[in-house]
């Protein structure tokens, strides 16, 4: 008797144990922070200019980052709790997801593209740039266009539409590109800088940053049509309503305040750190008009 006694309470403590195991999975991102919990902000160590490490300060910085941090002050009023703490976490493309799926990270501050596939893993809110996959070159390169890579090399990150793009129009059109993964977007550049690689397709706007950064940003150019159309927003939990809801209010108070303008000036048309670089980006047609009516929902 005594034998099954001790065999009932260890299957009730380990029902107990599981119960509060799913309880501490089952707490939102306010809930915990409610408690005392701090906000984890993942960030990108080298997507000029949204979310990257700033060589000099060593801190992440850029204009998702700005709106994360705009988006912790709202998550502090909601629940009260001034002294929340805000813990960067750096991610990769080839994590990013990952870490916002597994809870752990809050929110995924970088270049991410909302799309469809995404979607069925995580969340997104409004987006706060669109832009399109183009081809970085080395500026006496002929290429012109993705066609001109036929029995070249081209790179580009792992885990980024840009890349997925790519190989499919490789297999469908026959092209004959070798295509090589790089493991983020510096490394990538850098390929193409030593003649690893011919080009490296990505968000021409990422492209833009990462040759602004370069010791010879005039030895880089940006060529070809748009091969994708990327919604980029900031990624967050799925299962989430209630954080997902105050998120996707401040974004879209921040796009229709104009609020969000200076925040998008301070990084696309003035100096920018580490070597005050000005990337000359206005804010484009298709992003005015999709901010006229700002929304999660993108038909990708």
């Amino acid at each position: 008797m005594k034998v099954q006694h001790w065999r009932f309470a260890k299957g009730l403590a380990a029902l107990g144990c599981g119960l509060l195991a799913a309880s501490v999975q089952a707490q939102t991102v306010l809930e915990r922070v409610s408690a005392g919990g701090k906000l984890v902000i993942a960030h990108r160590e080298s997507s000029v200019p949204f979310s990257y490490v700033d060589s000099k300060s060593g801190k992440p910085v850029g204009y998702a980052v700005d709106l994360c941090l705009r988006l912790a002050d709202v998550v502090r009023k909601k629940t009260g709790k001034k002294d929340m703490e805000v813990e960067f976490v750096a991610v990769t493309p080839a994590n990013r997801i990952a870490m916002i799926e597994q809870g752990k990270a809050d929110m995924e501050c970088g270049s991410t593209t909302n799309n469809a596939e995404r979607r069925q893993k995580v969340a997104f809110t409004i987006p706060h740039f669109i832009t399109g996959a183009r081809l970085l070159v080395k500026s006496a390169s002929p290429v012109d266009k993705v066609e001109d890579l036929n029995g070249k090399k081209l790179v580009s990150t792992k885990g980024t539409t840009p890349l997925k793009a790519a190989d499919q129009a490789n297999r469908e059109r026959l092209m004959g590109i070798t295509i090589v993964e790089a493991p983020d977007h510096a490394k990538a550049v850098e390929m193409v800088e030593k003649g690893e690689a011919d080009a490296f397709v990505m968000d021409d706007v990422l492209l833009y940053g990462l040759a602004a950064g370069r010791p010879d940003p005039k030895a880089l150019k940006v060529v070809g049509r748009f091969m994708t159309t990327e919604p980029l927003a900031i990624m967050l939990p799925k299962n989430d309503p209630e954080f997902k809801k105050l998120v996707d209010e401040e974004m879209r108070r921040l796009i229709t305040s104009r609020d969000i303008y200076p925040i998008y000036d301070k990084w696309f048309n003035k100096p920018i750190p580490p070597n005050n670089t000005v990337l000359n980006l206005p804010v484009s047609y298709l992003l005015r008009d999709f901010w006229k009516y700002p929304t999660d929902q993108v038909p990708f």
